[in-house]
């Protein structure tokens, strides 16, 4: 991938992530919880979302081994789930927030590509854009801690497990970079890119 590629890619990825994460805030904050919105957070401005590691050195290394899969993630917007008025429903509905946002921005960004309404070099990075968004909404879906699917598990169990998932977020990372390592994460993420390009009648 040409730099220019390169830089387009991360700042398509560094704005959906920053989406994912608002996405949380806003709901978080219809539940009763206002600690992103007091911490300012809920903004598109990205320079309080940017995390040096998953905004900028893990979709670089991406990006520099030629994966065929590029994500990343914004510093995660802060919840306190215990001030949601329901916490587990809470946990579970704020959680899907985030990859929920990512699909929708895919399904309208698509809507273009598959109306012909765009072509040339900005098809191929409204295309990139549409992949990303994908990738960012079913990665986060894994239930791996700290990922937005370990936090919907953990909101439909006894709470003894829920906060036992909870306390293995600070290692998450670590699967996940072994998931990447051994070419899981594409067999997962790319049947499902494929398929979501295929429910609008767009082959890839």
């Amino acid at each position: 991938m040409n730099p220019i590629n390169a830089i387009v890619t991360l700042v398509i990825l560094i704005f959906s992530a920053i989406v994912h994460e608002v996405s949380h805030g806003l709901v978080a904050e219809k539940l009763g919880d206002s600690t992103a919105r007091d911490e300012g957070r809920i903004t598109l401005n990205p320079i309080p979302h940017i995390d040096p590691f998953g905004s900028i050195l893990l979709p670089g290394f991406l990006l520099l081994i030629g994966s065929p899969i590029v994500f990343g993630a914004a510093k995660p917007v802060p919840v306190n789930f215990n001030a949601l008025r329901s916490p587990k429903v809470g946990m579970a509905l704020v959680s899907l927030a985030g990859p929920l946002s990512n699909f929708i921005l895919a399904a309208l960004m698509i809507l273009p590509l598959k109306f012909g309404l765009i072509s040339g070099p900005m098809a191929e990075i409204w295309l990139q854009a549409v992949v990303i968004n994908i990738v960012l909404g079913t990665f986060n879906l894994l239930p791996i801690p700290p990922l937005d699917g370990s936090k919907v598990v953990a909101s439909l169990l006894p709470s003894k497990a829920m906060h036992w998932i909870l306390s293995m977020e600070q290692y998450g990372f670590f699967l996940v970079i072994i998931f990447l390592m051994l070419g899981l994460l594409d067999k997962i993420l790319l049947p499902v890119v494929v398929g979501f390009f295929l429910l609008f009648g767009i082959q890839i």
